[in-house]
């Protein structure tokens, strides 16, 4: 199965996620990376690299979330599958704190997906602090 991913479809996850990051809603013009299209369901799994099993993801979610499907949610230490961009809705399952530097997890798969992916590292709340007096956090979900 190829990884290759053209760049009509590349195109398509960009507008399909806004430019953010899938996970933790990270915008793209905020960064000095360039973001990464991550297989939702690896391919080493048979994930296909498609329009429903790709999203655009910052590389820093993209590492910690390598090739897992499933975590450890914290609060009940249940297996449980990782949030799937493509399939579910970011506000059903994460939110903001009051101050919006930090994500929290509503659902299961949220605290799961939160502690895999390390979502709230004192550097990511330290830079999101930052966002918000410049009034570029956080994005518009979609």
């Amino acid at each position: 199965m190829s990884a290759y991913i053209s760049s009509s479809l590349q195109k398509q996850i960009r507008q399909r996620f806004s430019h953010c990051c899938a996970y933790c809603r990270t915008a793209e013009r905020l960064t000095v990376t360039i973001f990464e299209f991550e297989h939702i369901v690896p391919v080493s799994a048979g994930g296909a690299t498609s329009f429903d099993n790709l999203c655009l993801s910052c590389p820093s979610c993209n590492r910690y979330k390598a090739t897992r499907e499933t975590a450890l949610d914290p609060q009940t230490n249940d297996q449980v599958a990782l949030f799937h961009p493509q399939k579910q809705n970011w506000p059903d399952h994460f939110s903001w704190n009051e101050d919006a530097t930090e994500v929290i997890g509503q659902t299961p798969v949220g605290r799961a997906t939160i502690a895999a992916l390390k979502r709230n590292r004192p550097q990511l709340i330290r830079v999101r602090r930052l966002w918000v007096k410049l009034d570029e956090h956080p994005p518009q979900i979609t």
